[in-house]
């Protein structure tokens, strides 16, 4: 066995030296474009059959009865045929993409390039990752932690500071919920808090392979960083972690190569998207992140990090689109040169996870926002510094680490309890839902982003489900044990006119829900709820101001403003102000296709908010408005670069400006 690592390791130097590995981009599917998404043709056919029944369930929610794109179509198998009859062995298909990779030498490079049907040939870039180095056995506040019933042990502070135990002690823990990993490996199957999860499938898209802990190749910690981070999202042993979805099913996708120093292709990442997506995978989660490679000629820069240029990241949004939450680390360059968040946390729905302390203190590590475009990042935060996790050298040992490695698996597993609480939601509906109950929504920034986390904030936020063309209301109260359910009322106000109410149903559990009456659209309309103990005190949610949505786009505004979204505009436009740059006035041109609420706010090199331009409900045309470089106290801006966002139903958009006095 040893002579044979040794030649592997051989063959794989011999590899790496006289080759590179390089994606291949076809310029079409092979097919006539007429065909593509012809639902009798074959290629159509064919698309659908690669997914499971609960991928599509999934994607209807987010895409409708269209949930087949250009992109879903599989490469053409007569293209590949001729690379392999010129010797070339295909390593990943990347559909998505219309692409594939493979290592070739210049010659074959040079052959391919020749080929009518190639469109281009680019390197795989490979990650340098940096990792906060862990801090093993630090001493924990928390030995015997016990919630309803459960032992959180160390884990409990790094749980309890995103309100984990109070709502796993209403009954849910990811029940429903199918969780994505992509990490460097997984040793679950020998470790006592992991070897009773409920994996349905895990992949080595490095060696190709269904054994993602070590095998013969890998450095001896290959699978050290994976195993970790499933413990602490999906962990369980009792007095020692429990992890916030530690009842969710898992994919597990082993991506990273660690043979030398820290690498992650970014093929496998993407190809490791598409196969989770075609299993029926509702959150991804991603302890990596790409800015820096070995060959510096391939690195990224800054410029990057606008949402749509990395293989990652365009990788991540089109797994979005097709109705997955996708959830990664923001990165740990807060205090590097770099600063910035890495790919694929720029992602514009991508959900970035920074770090924060016990106290809710920003790590000094994590990577910092915007993103080069302008947009706030991160978007929220979790505990990253002294995390407690599985130790992989002892299958009942413990350790601690920090980094946002470490904070992404507790926010996506916030994420798992929202889902798990209400199933139907869409992940557009899910993600806005986990920023605007975040405790920073008020004031974003650069360091923040939209705050910390809340579990038990999320899955109370009101939301509504449509069903047989009537929306319900749904609503938990997670201090339901005082309520008498009976006296749990909806109390509304059409266009601030008189106030009527509507009782709630209760489902003798946990839930509550009401059928809302039909308004015309494009009303405003206010509710709270209100509600009684067994003594007879009445309380009133929200305590002082109200919960109000427009009638046909249903978002829910209030306490945490904005956010829950049903119809999204599709097709949208925000122009370059004029002048640009401008030293007295520019004007700024938003369209939007239907009466849409939006928010159009100047922000300053910092992610600092300067100026709100608009704020209402856009009429269906082209909407002007112009800035004058004043600030919202009414002083003069200073000079310098500024960006201009606009939030359209929890779509972001956003460009940069100059400002001269």
């Amino acid at each position: 066995m040893k002579k044979l690592v040794i030649l592997f390791l051989l063959i794989f130097v011999t590899i790496s030296y006289s080759q590179t590995k390089y994606l291949i981009y076809f310029k079409d599917k092979g097919i006539q474009k007429t065909e593509i998404l012809n639902k009798a043709s074959p290629f159509y056919t064919e698309a659908i059959n690669s997914l499971s029944e609960r991928s599509i369930e999934r994607r209807r929610k987010s895409m409708g009865n269209n949930f087949i794109t250009y992109e879903d179509i599989p490469v053409s198998k007569d293209y590949l045929k001729v690379l392999s009859n010129s010797g070339i062995k295909i390593e990943n298909k990347l559909k998505w993409f219309n692409a594939v990779s493979a290592y070739l030498s210049d010659e074959q490079k040079n052959a391919v390039l020749k080929f009518s049907f190639v469109q281009k040939v680019e390197p795989v870039k490979i990650l340098i990752y940096k990792r906060v180095k862990s801090q093993i056995n630090k001493p924990s506040l928390y030995k015997n932690a016990i919630i309803d019933g459960l032992n959180y042990g160390p884990s409990f502070g790094q749980d309890n500071l995103i309100d984990i135990p109070k709502v796993q002690s209403k009954g849910l823990s990811g029940e429903g919920v199918v969780i994505g990993l992509l990490d460097s490996g997984f040793r679950w199957k020998v470790h006592e808090a992991l070897s009773a999860r409920k994996v349905i499938a895990e992949y080595d898209f490095v060696f190709n392979d269904s054994v993602t802990a070590n095998q013969p190749g890998d450095i001896s910690k290959q699978d050290s960083h994976g195993t970790g981070v499933f413990s602490i999202i999906g962990g369980y042993k009792d007095g020692e972690i429990i992890g916030p979805a530690y009842n969710a099913s898992y994919i597990l996708a082993k991506t990273e190569d660690e043979r030398s120093e820290t690498h992650v292709e970014e093929d496998n990442y993407a190809r490791a998207l598409i196969w989770m997506d075609s299993i029926g995978v509702d959150i991804t989660s991603s302890s990596l992140g790409y800015n820096e490679f070995d060959d510096s000629t391939y690195s990224y820069t800054y410029k990057d990090m606008d949402g749509k240029t990395t293989i990652v990241t365009k990788a991540a949004e089109l797994a979005f689109q097709r109705g997955i939450l996708t959830i990664t680390s923001a990165g740990n360059e807060g205090h590097t040169a770099w600063h910035y968040i890495i790919a694929p946390a720029d992602g514009i729905n991508t959900i970035a996870v920074g770090a924060v302390d016990k106290n809710n203190v920003v790590a000094y590590f994590s990577s910092r926002g915007p993103s080069y475009d302008g947009r706030i990042k991160p978007d929220i935060l979790a505990q990253g510094v002294n995390v407690y996790h599985a130790d992989l050298f002892d299958p009942s040992g413990y350790n601690t680490g920090d980094g946002t490695s470490y904070s992404a698996p507790l926010a996506a597993g916030t994420a798992a309890l929202l889902l798990s609480a209400w199933p139907y939601l869409s992940n557009v509906q899910a993600r806005d839902i986990l920023l605007t109950t975040a405790d920073n929504f008020f004031t974003p920034d650069s360091n923040r982003g939209y705050g910390l986390v809340s579990a038990s904030r999320a899955i109370s936020y009101p939301n509504f489900k449509y069903v047989n063309g009537e929306y319900i209301l749904h609503k938990i109260f997670l201090d339901h044990d005082r309520i008498d359910p009976s006296s749990v009322v909806l109390n509304y106000s059409e266009a601030d006119l008189n106030i009527n109410h509507l009782t709630l149903n209760y489902d003798g559990k946990l839930k509550y829900d009401v059928v809302m009456p039909t308004f015309t659209t494009g009303t405003k309309v206010d509710f709270y709820f209100t509600y009684s103990d067994s003594t007879g005190n009445v309380f009133r949610e929200p305590v002082n101001i109200n919960y109000s949505f427009v009638y046909g786009n249903f978002k829910i505004t209030g306490v945490d403003t904005v956010k829950q979204i049903i119809n999204v505009p599709q097709n949208f436009v925000l122009t370059q102000n004029y002048p640009n740059p401008f030293n007295n006035r520019t004007v700024i041109i938003f369209n939007s296709e239907i009466n849409s609420e939006a928010k159009l706010i100047v922000y300053n090199s910092l992610g600092e908010k300067v100026k709100v331009l608009f704020s209402g409900i856009t009429p269906k045309k082209e909407n002007r408005t112009s800035w004058d470089g004043t600030t919202n106290l009414g002083t003069q801006a200073a000079s310098g670069i500024y960006f201009y966002v606009l939030n359209l139903n929890g779509q972001i958009y956003s460009k940069k400006m100059v400002y001269l006095k």
